[in-house]
């Protein structure tokens, strides 16, 4: 789940980038000197940190992490559409291994 977590958010983080590249070119070129995209493309890569956030706490918490994965998948992939695909398929795969996942109850002895 860590590192399904981790390849995703490296990738997501990559997509926005190239999302916010192609922002800056609709910008460009528009009359108003602006463009939607940039502000969404923004949003993605702050969900690919938070997406990373929840990997990292994958093994101390794993119900939280496929939450936290789960919503930076599906929010990743409104943002910036098919350029999220692979990074919110595979926060999407993580964050249900998360939330499925049996965490090994440890008896306390004392």
């Amino acid at each position: 789940m860590f590192a399904m977590g981790l390849i995703a958010g490296i990738f997501g983080i990559i997509a926005s980038i190239i999302a916010l590249f192609i922002g800056g070119v609709d910008a460009a070129f528009s009359d108003s000197g602006s463009s939607s995209i940039t502000g969404l493309a923004i949003s993605a890569m702050l969900f690919s940190i938070l997406g990373i956030i929840g990997a990292a706490m994958a093994k101390a918490k794993p119900k939280v992490a496929g939450v936290i994965m789960l919503v930076s998948g599906i929010a990743g992939f409104i943002s910036i559409s098919m350029f999220y695909i692979l990074s919110g398929v595979l926060f999407i795969i993580g964050g249900f291994m998360g939330i499925l996942s049996k965490k090994n109850a440890q008896s306390k002895v004392a």
